[in-house]
């Protein structure tokens, strides 16, 4: 019953999405209402689930995406993200330029949160595919799979590692698998993948479209361009790195981990850029500030929807569909690791949330684990894979890809919930695979 009832939830924020045309965030509330009551959660309780459930959901990811988009519209109005864009359309060209945004995301994805990597590319994005007239699609796609598969295999994301140490699993041993599959699943779900989707329409969103056109004299050069895009990535990579060879309790793990953090690494980045895409090329503050503003602005609705998602996780959560789910298929006659996967996989399809589905499934097999004697490393990749399964509505990430590449509810579910469950379905193949030779 407490399936029937969330497919029908479901069904019913389609119907609202789609046939009346409802705004998403009032969508998402209307129907966190009707789940969360007939769930079973008494009325007070539901919409103490829909406030913890924003806030919990925006207190993550405001910050990020407010200085993600202040930062990225610095970067594009700067020339920055032109400059970068040109650059790699030159060096590998138009044929080819799906590969090198697929490997730009892959190498940005390895050391940065999933929405983080999302708001430092998602400009470049934009400016390729104005520039250069290419599909949004075309190189959006590529750019979602490699920041997907690299947040759901690889260490130091927090998943990979929380889970990691639940299973007492080695880091390194971990990670060398993770590339082993991450690379044949960003193959297949980025440029691959995007053949079949191609004929969808996808714009840039109002706002955050990109309102000038540089000529090369006016462009910044490309090392200061890519340098100051990748402030994030080096603070956050650094701060990861001064765990094996900085003291713990020392004022420079202190500093270093400050800065690293990841607000605060976006909040340097955002400064910097006022002085490389700002001050230096003659811009005035109050032009500038007018930039930031007009970014706010454009992501306001976007925060709203995002924090229904979270919204509506929360009341799934809170009305225990995820742990029923779980005793449904626990002691299936199949093998651990593909035991691993369906049990994460569907706990992150009635749940949303990929971290809720990591932690409930691995405290699930963690008894199974002893009993099996699996690789620890391979139920670490299975638990992995199995999150990123066909990303749902009550996720943030389901409405960030909806709103950033202006698609319908309808597209996002034939085009995102497709492409995560490609990652997902080829990282288990990988894992099967990979169990049969260590």
């Amino acid at each position: 019953m407490p399936l029937i009832i969330l497919a029908v939830g479901i069904a019913f924020l389609f119907v609202l999405l789609v046939k009346f045309k409802l705004n998403g965030f009032l969508s998402l509330m209307l129907t966190c209402l009707v789940v969360g009551v007939a769930e079973g959660l008494p009325i007070m309780k539901t919409i103490s689930s829909i406030e913890s459930g924003v806030g919990g959901t925006l207190g993550h990811l405001a910050i990020i995406l407010g200085l993600g988009a202040m930062f990225g519209r610095l970067m594009a109005d700067g020339g920055g993200a032109q400059r970068i864009s040109m650059t790699l359309i030159e060096k590998f060209g138009r044929k080819n330029v799906t590969w090198a945004v697929a490997l730009t995301g892959f190498i940005v994805g390895i050391t940065l949160f999933w929405e983080v990597s999302f708001v430092v590319l998602i400009p470049i994005i934009f400016t390729i595919a104005a520039t250069a007239e290419i599909p949004l699609l075309e190189v959006g796609i590529p750019m979602l799979a490699a920041i997907s598969v690299t947040h759901c295999f690889l260490p130091p994301h927090p998943g990979p590692v929380a889970v990691a140490g639940i299973f007492k699993a080695n880091i390194g041993l971990t990670l060398a698998y993770g590339i082993i599959i991450a690379i044949p699943a960003l193959i297949v779900s980025g440029p691959l993948y995007y053949k079949l989707v191609k004929n969808n329409k996808s714009e840039i969103p109002k706002g955050l479209a990109i309102a000038k056109v540089f000529k090369e004299e006016e462009l910044p050069g490309f090392g200061i361009s890519v340098t100051t895009a990748l402030i994030p990535v080096i603070l956050i990579a650094g701060s990861l790195l001064i765990e094996f060879f900085v003291p713990k309790n020392s004022y420079a793990h202190t500093f270093l981990s400050f800065i690293g953090n990841t607000d605060m690494a976006l909040l340097i980045a955002f400064f910097i850029s006022l002085y490389t895409f700002g001050f230096r090329v003659g811009k005035k503050m109050p032009e500038l500030m007018n930039s930031t503003v007009e970014a706010a602005k454009s992501i306001a609705m976007i925060l709203l929807i995002i924090g229904g998602g979270g919204a509506f996780k929360q009341v799934i959560v809170d009305s225990g569909v995820g742990k029923y789910v779980a005793t449904l298929v626990v002691g299936l006659p199949i093998s651990p690791l593909v035991l691993a996967w369906v049990i994460t996989a569907l706990i992150r399809v009635t749940v949303g949330s990929a971290t809720v589905a990591l932690f409930m499934s691995a405290g699930i097999l963690l008894p199974l684990l002893a009993q099996t004697g699996v690789s620890p490393e391979l139920m670490v990749l299975a638990v992995g894979c199995g999150s990123m399964f066909c990303d749902p509505p009550t996720d943030a990430s389901f409405w960030m890809v909806k709103e950033y590449f202006s698609l319908t509810f309808p597209q996002t579910l034939k085009i995102w919930c497709v492409q995560t469950s490609i990652i997902s379905i080829m990282g288990l193949i990988g894992v099967m695979v990979l169990s049969l030779v260590v």
